[in-house]
């Protein structure tokens, strides 16, 4: 159910299960589209059908205030997988998913992510791979980090600045 540009949301407290998340749906071949588990109950529901997102990875102490039965299996939009549930992990395999067996080029999605709605609904601004990529190669030549340097995370995920920090 995963491959190119299909959406997996992921509605994770700031953790290092977070960026292993982000990293899993990337490697797999699909786009992640970050949803705030604070934000308000309504607009994660909109997101989440908006989306059509195939799964939904979230940890298991925020399934209930995610509603995700509301969401889930039974509303047949997408799967629902902890990101804390390490009997999810024991029988998955180690080895990477090359591009080759995904079939994912620049030109796939990366992510999604939604406007804030202050002009109605919110909206998903698609973003491609090779965008990131020219982003992300961009940067460093720009500010010049050294080895030993370090770069404070402090942008939330569902916002698009937050990729440079994160990756």
């Amino acid at each position: 159910i995963i491959g190119p540009d299909a959406l997996v949301a992921i509605s994770v407290e700031r953790s290092l299960e977070m960026v292993v998340g982000l990293l899993g749906v990337l490697k797999a071949g699909a786009a992640y589209v970050p949803v705030d588990p604070e934000y308000p109950e309504d607009r994660i529901e909109y997101m989440l059908k908006d989306s059509q997102a195939k799964v939904l990875l979230t940890q298991s102490w925020l399934q209930e205030c995610l509603k995700v039965a509301a969401w889930g299996e039974d509303a047949g939009l997408g799967e629902v997988l902890l990101l804390d549930d390490e009997v999810t992990y024991a029988a998955q395999p180690e080895e990477n998913v090359s591009s080759d067996e995904t079939g994912q080029t620049s030109s796939n999605l990366a992510y999604v992510i939604y406007t804030s709605g202050s002009t109605g609904q919110p909206k998903g601004v698609m973003v491609e791979h090779g965008s990131v990529v020219n982003r992300l190669s961009w940067r460093p030549s720009e500010l010049a980090p050294a080895p030993d340097d370090r770069i404070v995370q402090k942008t939330p995920f569902t916002f698009d600045v937050s990729v440079s920090e994160i990756f």
